[in-house]
């Protein structure tokens, strides 16, 4: 998954303006204690966090 789909989906779900605030503020379990940005700086893949964050925040199906 290229980044730019991971942030349309991110904003698609949160609304663009709190996407990235949560990205930059919530810390999850499901990415080893680290943020959105922190995991993607660490290296994750884009589809990876987002699975993460999929299953963490209940994104519904139709949107992973």
């Amino acid at each position: 998954m290229r980044l730019t789909i991971f942030w349309e989906r991110m904003a698609d779900h949160f609304g663009p303006a709190y996407a990235d605030s949560f990205a930059r503020d919530h810390v999850m379990a499901e990415l080893g204690g680290r943020t959105v940005h922190e995991a993607l700086d660490a290296g994750w893949e884009a589809k990876d966090v987002w699975r993460a964050v999929c299953a963490a925040m209940g994104v519904p199906a139709e949107k992973r």
